[in-house]
C-alpha cells in the first residue's frame, strides 16, 4: 500500500510541474527522482509509512543519510529543494494538512565540505597520470579501482591479490570493523589493474610479509596511505585544480555520480559497507549481479 501511495503521488506531482508548473521535461524528471530518493529511504527506514505521515525528524534523518553516503552539499540541497516542493504540492492539494518540511534547512552552501570531483575533473586528473613509469602505471590503477568502487584509502592499501577476481569482476574488501564485502569492479579499472599485476608488480622484488598485497612501493613493501594522498595531491597540482582532494574524495564522488545518475540508494549504501545507516533488521544484502548492474548502469566510468 505505502510503495503505491508514494508512486501515485509522485506522478501526480510530475503532472502539477508540467500542467501548472510548464517546467521542462528534464527538471520534471530531476524532481520525480529526487522524491523517488525519499520513497526509497522511507521503505528502507520507515517501511509502510506513506507520504501523508512522514514526519520532519524522517526527513532530518533523509538529509543525514545523504550526507553520509556522501553527496556533496550542492547536490543535497537539491534534493531539499525537490523534496520541499513536494511536500508543498500535497499541502496544496490538500493530502496533508501541514507542511513538514516548514523548518528543515539543509546545508550550508558557504561552509567548507569536502569538495566533490565532477566527472571531466576525475578524468583529467587520471590522464595526467605518466604512465611510461612504473609508478605511473600503479597510480592509475589505484585511482581507477577507487573511483570504481568507492573504496576508502585503508581499503585500497589493504587490498590482497587473492581477493580481486577478474573472472567475476569484484573485489572482496575488508573494510571496518573487520567486515568483509563484495564491491563490483568497473571495465577501465579492471583493464589498468590488470595491466599493473601482470606487467609492472611482477618485476617489484617483494620483501617477505608482503607477497599477498595488491599495491606495491619500489621497495617492495606494502604502499602507504600517506603515499596515495600525496600522490594525489601532486596530481591536483600538476592540472591546477583548486579543489581540496584526498583519496577519499573519490569515494564521496563515486557515491554522488551514482546517486545522481539515479542508481538506488540501497546499492549505493552496500557497496560504501555503510551498514551503520540502517537498523540490522532492515538491512539487507542484495543481490551481487544487481550491484553489479548499478555500476554499468549508473558509473560514468562502467
Amino acid at each position: 500500500m505505502s510503495k503505491k501511495s508514494w508512486e501515485l503521488d509522485i506522478r501526480d506531482f510530475g503532472n502539477y510541474l508540467k500542467l501548472e508548473r510548464s517546467l521542462s521535461q528534464n527538471s520534471i524528471e530531476a524532481y520525480v527522482r529526487d522524491i523517488g530518493k525519499l520513497a526509497q529511504f522511507i521503505e528502507l527506514k520507515h517501511a509502510g509509512l506513506v507520504p501523508k505521515d512522514v514526519t520532519y525528524k524522517q526527513l532530518q534523518g533523509f538529509l543525514k543519510y545523504l550526507n553520509e553516503l556522501g553527496m556533496s552539499a550542492h547536490s543535497q540541497a537539491r534534493i531539499l529543494s525537490g523534496v520541499k516542493g513536494f511536500f508543498k504540492y500535497l499541502v496544496f492539494e490538500e493530502r496533508i494538512d501541514k507542511d513538514p518540511t516548514a523548518l528543515l534547512e539543509g546545508p550550508r552552501l558557504g561552509r567548507r565540505l569536502p569538495d566533490t570531483l565532477d566527472y571531466n575533473e576525475i578524468v583529467k586528473l587520471l590522464e595526467a597520470i605518466d604512465l611510461s613509469s612504473p609508478e605511473g602505471g600503479r597510480n592509475r590503477a589505484m585511482l581507477e579501482v577507487l573511483y570504481s568502487s568507492g573504496l576508502r584509502v585503508s581499503e585500497l592499501v589493504e587490498l590482497r591479490r587473492a581477493n580481486v577476481y577478474f573472472d567475476l569482476g569484484f573485489l572482496r574488501v575488508v573494510g571496518k570493523g573487520n567486515k568483509e564485502r563484495l564491491v563490483p569492479i568497473g571495465r577501465d579499472a579492471m583493464k589498468f589493474l590488470k595491466s599493473y599485476l601482470e606487467e609492472i608488480r611482477v618485476h617489484i622484488p617483494v620483501q617477505k610479509g608482503f607477497e599477498g598485497y595488491v599495491f606495491l612501493n619500489r621497495a617492495g613493501r606494502k604502499i602507504s596511505r600517506v603515499t596515495v594522498f600525496l600522490m594525489i595531491k601532486a596530481l591536483a597540482a600538476k592540472i591546477g585544480l583548486k579543489k581540496s582532494i584526498s583519496p577519499h574524495t573519490f569515494r564521496h564522488s563515486f557515491a554522488t555520480h551514482l546517486i545522481e545518475g539515479g542508481a538506488d540508494l540501497r546499492a549505493v549504501q552496500e557497496m560504501l559497507g555503510h551498514e551503520s545507516i540502517t537498523t540490522t533488521e532492515i538491512y539487507t544484502h542484495l543481490d551481487r549481479d544487481y550491484l553489479k548492474q548499478v555500476i554499468q548502469e549508473f558509473h560514468p566510468r562502467k
